[in-house]
């Protein structure tokens, strides 16, 4: 069974899904089977991506008008593309650059292999270019990595308040400054010290 995917996209003007959803009717896809989203393609909560994956099953083929409307990235679209084929899972584009994308023939599996070796061609790229960067910041005596998102003695204070049971986190995140993420990278619930809070009081 083929079942579509559509998202709007503000790059291209597209502010209705009107078009995708004609192009895939028209390539055999019941209305019924074609999911939606309104969000953009960068944001990780697409409620209908999330449910049309969830609804493929095997030998399904997932069909989108054109390649971007399925990844944020050339990454996150590669990794979801294979996901799909290691559970037997088709993957087809309808139009633009990925037209010959169809991972159900061997020519469209050799197209999108391309378009994997790219992805790693260009992590690579990215990781080389951060060592490199690295590498020059500590010959200028700069050391890199995250900053510390709280001082000692706010680790020592998150620390001795974490610890007493009726500490409300909310108040207590609000008071220093911080998402509540943030302070449990550095403190337990319970009010144990976490290594990233250890690494800051031993520096």
């Amino acid at each position: 069974m083929q079942i579509g995917y559509v998202r709007i996209s503000k790059t291209d003007g597209s502010q209705n899904l009107d078009l995708q959803k004609d192009a895939l009717i028209q390539a055999g896809i019941s209305p019924k089977n074609i999911y939606e989203d309104l969000a953009s393609g960068k944001k990780d909560d697409r409620s209908g991506l999330a449910s049309c994956l969830k609804a493929l099953r095997e030998d399904d083929i997932l069909v989108v008008w054109k390649l971007d409307r399925l990844g944020r990235d050339l990454k996150h679209l590669v990794n979801t593309v294979q996901n799909l084929a290691k559970n037997n899972i088709g993957f087809k584009v309808l139009t633009g650059q990925g037209a010959n994308i169809d991972t159900t023939t061997a020519n469209g599996r050799l197209i999108f292999g391309i378009f994997a070796a790219l992805a790693e061609f260009e992590a690579e790229l990215i990781r080389e270019r951060t060592m490199a960067g690295l590498a020059a910041a500590r010959a200028r005596g700069r050391n890199g990595g995250r900053k510390f998102a709280l001082t000692k003695s706010q680790i020592r204070l998150a620390q001795a308040t974490m610890s007493a049971r009726d500490t409300k986190v909310s108040e207590l995140c609000r008071e220093i400054g911080i998402t509540r993420s943030t302070l449990y990278r550095y403190i337990c619930p319970e009010g144990k010290i976490r290594p990233h809070g250890q690494k800051m009081l031993n520096s």
